[in-house]
């Protein structure tokens, strides 16, 4: 159920021409998660979709992915650089301006978490705009925003030089495993596209 939902929800994100689809799906074991990531790479084939596997930088090297997105706390970019092909993409989490400015060999950072939203523990410490806009100043790679992202939040986050945001629930229909699986076209992209073309 999980795989034929993610798929699901995966073809339309890609329809909708979304830059980098993350795998965020910690729990599973290494050959669930390979399969999940070659059928979304097959899914993603011949669109302008990348696909990225969050932080088990095995599983996207040995599925060819077109990169990973590593933690704050995990393995050293250059490490990974190290072993992956030439134009492998590879992000970082950060959540403070020192993280930011530490941050090497990446090609992009994830800044957060801005605002609280569901998809974080509910301690986790929020940086803000003010926050985000240091990070931005303070980076050396494209910046985008995690954690709260809405439709009408997408004005601040430009406005502090971010070059993006990242985000499930703006995007994605919410999958209920026990069930049903209930994806939704993602007339969101094209919102968030035509707000950010009009602000610049």
């Amino acid at each position: 159920m999980r795989r034929r939902c993610l798929s699901l929800q995966a073809s339309y994100a890609i329809a909708a021409g979304v830059e980098f689809l993350q795998i965020r799906e910690p729990d599973l074991p290494a050959a669930e998660l390979s399969a999940i990531v070659e059928a979304l790479l097959a899914l993603a084939r011949g669109s302008r979709t990348r696909v990225l596997v969050n932080d088990r930088v095995d599983v996207a090297l040995a599925c060819r992915a077109d990169g990973v997105h590593l933690r704050a706390d995990s393995v050293p970019p250059r490490a990974v650089r190290a072993l992956a092909p030439s134009g492998f993409v590879v992000g970082r989490s950060v959540h403070t301006v020192d993280e930011a400015v530490a941050a090497e060999d990446v090609d992009y950072l994830i800044a957060g978490t801005v605002w609280p939203t569901s998809s974080k523990p509910a301690d986790r410490a929020l940086i803000g705009l003010e926050g985000l806009r240091a990070i931005v100043s303070a980076a050396r790679v494209p910046v985008a925003a995690i954690g709260g992202v809405e439709v009408e939040r997408l004005a601040d986050i430009q406005a502090t030089g971010a070059a993006g945001a990242a985000a499930i629930g703006l995007f994605l229909g919410r999958i209920d495993e026990v069930t049903h699986c209930r994806a939704r076209p993602l007339d969101g992209v094209a919102e968030v596209r035509a707000r950010i073309a009009a602000a610049r």
